[in-house]
This record gives structure tokens, sequence and C-alpha cells, in this order.
């Protein structure tokens, strides 16, 4: 039958079973060699890739942290958010203001004389939009129109070259006909919109954005629409302003204020603990949280049963990669940040303190007072170049970085994984050529062993023959 071999008809002896088990015996030492490495390999690759995906997680904490706002120490608010919302920055001071808006910064929107709605370009030619004066002394863009082009196409072309500057065209129809309209985003006193063209074909869509044609009954016919643009006017404690822009950055120092409508609303800006506080404890849950990764990754541990006590040790137990990482890190925590000039330069004079497992945890009391006494000096401490931010975001780069440290250890333990195979291979290669070998061996023994019992059976019966005949 197919796929039936026998083994030892010739000597009654199994042999493939001593095959097997000699195969066996010499397969086993490496192949343990090769599995133990290969799980070993297999399981530091995955806790790498749990380390490097940590480290990120907590380089991603520190750049969302590293910037002015989170750190500002000052709330601004105003009263009225429907009129004016407000936003500080590190500069910033206490102080109250009272904003009264007369008008917010309107942008330029005009339109052209009605045209036939499925009217088209008799000729090709060129429109010039210009920003700032009808005369052209603002700035200019030309729009090359081609000759049969509809109104559609007119609209398209200027939308196509403009819209980056801030220039949109659509178009308006009614019973009367269609006509293009051109809006602005670009707000106050100046920015009026128009457009000129030295080719006749082109003439009914010149518009002059300074002045509005009428007809007999006082409608619209060309020019700006509802109004011209403008500056925003308003006053700060009673001190008349105005602004080409409705985002006023530059006004109140430290503010940046975005009137909304007109009306009066009065912006303070106040001590902000509370939002320094929740920074404070995002840094220190982010980083306990990388610490909390690094210990299970590194952690030895023990099972008592009632005959004996069982230690094992995590995938990085003992890796010269994640002490140094640690020491890394750690040595940041405790340096003093040399370049401070604003009272407060290591994490202890805040009250952030290191716990005997190696998280940090934050004494509330001492943190306040610091925060009292000093909240202007925390953005400084945490953010910029020179902040414990950025020097801890630094030290882990070069572990996370393409083809940093992480990222070569990988790469090495890949190959390690790709070697085993290789031997993988290479065993099973050299272990099928054996049993092939031992087989054909044992089989050509048996075989052997048959044919002397063969013959010594034929030799035993010839004789027995000749005896049978002398009697």
């Amino acid at each position: 039958m197919a796929g039936t071999s026998v083994s030892g008809i010739g000597t009654g002896i199994d042999t493939k079973s001593i095959v097997t088990a000699l195969v066996n015996a010499e397969k086993a030492p490496k192949q343990n060699q090769i599995d133990t490495q290969t799980k070993k390999t297999q399981t530091t690759l995955s806790a790498i890739g749990s380390l490097k995906s940590a480290l990120e997680t907590f380089q991603s904490a520190m750049s969302k942290l590293n910037t002015t706002s989170s750190f500002v120490g000052l709330s601004a608010k105003s009263s009225d958010e429907k009129i004016a919302t407000v936003t500080s920055s590190n500069s910033a001071v206490n102080g109250s203001y009272k904003l009264n808006v007369s008008n917010l910064a309107s942008s330029s929107k005009v339109a052209t004389q009605v045209m036939a709605t499925d009217a088209t370009t008799s000729a090709a030619g060129k429109l010039t939009i210009t920003q700032g004066s009808a005369s052209g002394a603002g700035a200019s863009y030309d729009i090359d129109i081609p000759a049969g082009a509809s109104l559609t196409g007119v609209r398209d072309a200027i939308n196509q070259q403009l819209q980056t500057k801030g220039i949109t065209a659509n178009i308006l129809s009614d019973a009367n006909g269609s006509r293009l309209v051109l809006s602005s985003t670009t707000t106050g006193a100046g920015t009026d919109l128009s457009i000129s063209t030295q080719d006749s074909a082109l003439s009914s869509f010149q518009v002059d954005g300074t002045v509005q044609t009428k007809d007999a009954n006082g409608n619209l016919v060309s020019g700006f629409v509802d109004a011209r643009p403008k500056d925003a006017s308003f006053t700060i404690d009673g001190l008349a302003m105005t602004s080409a822009s409705n985002t006023l950055d530059k006004t109140i120092s430290g503010l940046t204020v975005n009137l909304v409508s007109t009306g009066s609303s009065t912006v303070e800006v106040s001590t902000d603990k509370e939002g320094l506080k929740k920074s404070v404890q995002t840094f220190v849950d982010a980083y306990n949280a990388l610490i909390s990764t690094t210990s299970s990754l590194t952690k030895v541990s023990s099972t008592v049963s009632s005959s004996s006590t069982t230690t094992s040790a995590a995938a990085l137990t003992g890796d010269a990669t994640v002490r140094s990482l640690l020491s890394d890190i750690r040595n940041e925590l405790v340096n003093t940040q040399s370049s401070s000039s604003t009272g407060i330069s290591m994490l202890s004079q805040l009250g952030i303190m290191t716990k005997q497992d190696g998280t940090l945890e934050v004494n509330s009391t001492k943190l306040d007072k610091a925060l009292t006494e000093n909240y202007s000096a925390v953005s400084g401490f945490f953010t910029g170049d020179t902040g414990i931010l950025k020097r801890l975001d630094d030290k882990v780069d070069s572990y996370t970085a393409s083809k940093g440290i992480l990222d070569n250890r990988e790469t090495s333990l890949q190959s390690t994984l790709d070697s085993l195979s290789d031997q993988q291979d290479a065993l099973d290669l050299r272990i099928e050529n054996l049993q092939t070998a031992l087989s054909a061996k044992y089989n050509a023994m048996d075989s052997l062993v048959a044919q002397l019992n063969a013959t010594s059976t034929s030799v035993l019966t010839t004789l027995n023959a000749l005896n049978n005949r002398k009697e």
C-alpha cells in the first residue's frame, strides 16, 4: 500500500524506531538551541517595540506641552464673547481693559454689470484685478481669458489663480441676466477690489470698486456692494483706536483679541494657577506612564509554591539599553537648569519629587506655594530650547529616531532571527539526509540478514534431506 513502510522483516528488529531515535538524538541539541534563541530574540524584539512605542508616546506628550500657552500662568477672559474673544501669551500681565467696538473691519465685495446668462467673450483678452486702488496702484493680478469663454469660464479662471490670494469670484443670476461678483478676505480701508481691461471684448467685466453706479431707480448697476471696506473702530479704556483687521494681536501687549461684533466687553487677565497645575500634572503623568512601561519590561517576579520559589525575569531585565535610557532621563530630572534666571531651576522647587519606584509625585502644598510666589518662572523652566521638556525630548530622540539606538537594536534582532531561520533550514536538511542515510543502511542490513536466513534455511533443508536418504 502506498505510504506504508515495514521494517525488520529480515531481523525481526524495528529498524524504523531505531532510525527515528538516532535522528532525534542527533537533532535535539541543535533544535533546542535554535528554539531557545528564537523565543528569546522574538520576546526581546517585541519588548523593544513596546519600549519604542512608549517613548514615542512620551515624546508626543512633551511636544504638546512644550508651548508657552501650556505654561502661560495667566488666563484671559472676555466678559462677553459675542463681542470679543481673547487669548493670552506668556508676556501678558494682570489687568482689566474696557473694550467698546463701534464697527468691525470689513472686506471688499464688488459686482459687474448685468450680462446675458449665456454670454461668451467674442475674443481673447486680459482682465486686471486690483486690490487697493482702481487706478492700479495696489496689488494687481492679470487673468488671461480665452475667446469664447462663458461667464462660468471667467469665474473659474479667476478662482484658479486668485483663491490663494483671498480673492474669489461667483455668479449671481436673476430674470434680468447674470453678473460676476468678486469677494476678498482681506479687511481694512483701502482694500477695494476693481476690474479693468484694455480689451474691448471684455469691457463688460470692468468695475470700479471705489464707487457705485446706479440706475434711475437707485438700483446698483456695478461697483461696490453694500459698503466699501473699512477699518475696525473701537476704544480701549476710552482710547480711540482703529485696526485693518478684526484680530488685534498687537493692541494690548501679550493678548490677542478677536473682534466678533459691535458692543462693549471687559477683557480681564488674571493668574491661572489651576491651568499651570494641570500642565504640571500632565507632565508628571506622562513621565510616570513611561516609567511604568520600563518597569514592566525589566521587572523580576517570583512565584512561591508549597515546595519551591520560582523566579522569572522580564524580556529586558538587566538590558543595557534600558539602563542607559533611564540614566539619561533621570539625569535631566535632577540637573539644575543653569540658564534659569527666573527663580526656578529644578523640579523639587515645584514640589515634584521622585518616589522609591522611580515615578514622580506632586506635593500640592509646595506646588501651590511656588505658583503663588513665582508663577511667571514656570513657563521658562518647562518650555523653550533650554526647558526641561526640550532636554528630555532630545535625550529620548536619540533612542527613537530613524536609525537611532532602538532602530539599530531592532535591525540586529531581526538579523538574528533571519540567521536562526537559516540555521533551522540547514538543520532540517542535514537531519533529512541523515535519516535517509540511516534508513538505507538499516534496510541494507535487514535485507542481508534476510538473505543469510534464507541461505541458512536452504542449507539446513538440504542437509536434512541427505540424512533422510541414508536412513
